[in-house]
């Protein structure tokens, strides 16, 4: 089973995450947008239009992928990726052909099921995380790509003012810095009586993970989960959009230990207030908007011109390519590099 809601916040004037639930294709996706005045709203929902989409459009044995495939990982891992890889080049072609969302990008986590080999696969870019909850413990699965995690790669010892005096919105990767990203990929072996939570930073930023394990194990119901859990981030200030999307693993296969959620078990709780909480299927395909022309669609409304105030800044200048598995090895961008990383303007 599975619920989601999106939450303007407190102290922000529109809401720039989106979220999708796709249960024919067992897909939950959470994005949070940047780059200033709604256009992280456009990135954050291009990034749900775009892998729903390919995973839409690549459901038969016929289709054809944009990427090659990578043959050390599982067909559904390379599907995936490779649909944050669409999202990531639609952002970026957008970006740069449309100055009024110049600089806007995304970030995204997202968690796909595989029926057929008992597996849940976590992968993200950006600091939008996935917890896990097992056995009344919770572990954060994801690694945020974020100018903190990078100092405390490099110096493990830091002390609690020092960390302190390190800004807390930057982030070093996201989709639409670059044509092409690195996916952090992490399988999971899933059991029955798991829960896993898909959030924005709105929310993990103000909630404790004790807080969290907390709400996420006494609530009766996963769409009043995701309301505790929305309630909670804004009694606590609600500095940013909050987004949360709430994975129970059901009991409904009687082998036990891995047993699949039903696609016809999957309640959806809609936030009706904030237009991001919709599935990216049931949207205007955005894309097309921004890299064709700004003529209105049919049942759609004129996007927003208005100049954006924020731009996003990769700290490192390569292209970067490919997908690492678990959580990246790869050695970060010295924190006193010489290029900023991307901010989330406030």
């Amino acid at each position: 089973m599975a619920a989601g809601l999106s939450d303007i916040g407190l102290q922000r004037e529109h809401n720039e995450d989106s979220y999708c639930i796709l249960p024919e294709f067992d897909l939950f996706l959470v994005a949070d947008g940047m780059g200033g005045h709604r256009a992280g709203d456009v990135a954050s929902r291009m990034a749900t239009n775009a892998i729903a989409t390919f995973f839409q459009t690549t459901a038969g044995d016929d289709a054809t992928w944009p990427f090659h495939f990578d043959p050390t990982l599982s067909v559904e891992e390379n599907r995936l990726v490779t649909g944050i890889k669409v999202a990531n080049k639609q952002i970026f072609e957008a970006s740069v052909r449309n100055r009024d969302v110049q600089g806007m990008g995304t970030t995204l986590v997202g968690a796909l099921f595989s029926r057929s080999k008992s597996r849940l696969y976590v992968a993200h870019v950006g600091d939008s995380r996935c917890y896990r909850v097992r056995e009344g413990a919770i572990s954060q699965l994801t690694k945020d790509h974020s100018l903190i995690n990078e100092w405390l790669h490099v110096m493990p010892d830091m002390t609690p003012q020092q960390r302190e005096e390190l800004p807390k919105n930057v982030i070093t990767r996201a989709l639409g810095m670059q044509d092409t990203v690195t996916v952090d990929l992490l399988p999971e072996e899933p059991r029955a009586g798991d829960v896993y939570l898909l959030c924005s930073d709105g929310l993990s930023g103000m909630i404790p993970d004790e807080e969290i394990l907390d709400i996420l194990g006494r609530s009766p119901s996963l769409e009043i989960t995701c309301r505790r859990l929305v309630a909670r981030a804004n009694d606590n200030g609600g500095e940013d959009n909050i987004t949360a999307v709430v994975m129970r693993i059901g009991h409904d296969d009687e082998a036990g230990a891995r047993a699949h959620p039903s696609s016809a078990s999957v309640e959806i709780a809609f936030d009706k207030t904030a237009p991001s909480a919709a599935p990216a299927s049931a949207t205007v395909a955005i894309a097309d908007k921004w890299t064709e022309d700004t003529t209105p669609r049919e049942g759609g409304t004129e996007p927003d011109t208005t100049p954006r105030d924020g731009t996003m800044r990769d700290p490192d200048p390569t292209p970067r390519e490919g997908t690492t598995r678990e959580r990246s090895s790869d050695a970060p961008a010295a924190p006193a590099g010489d290029a900023a990383p991307a901010s989330d303007p406030e």
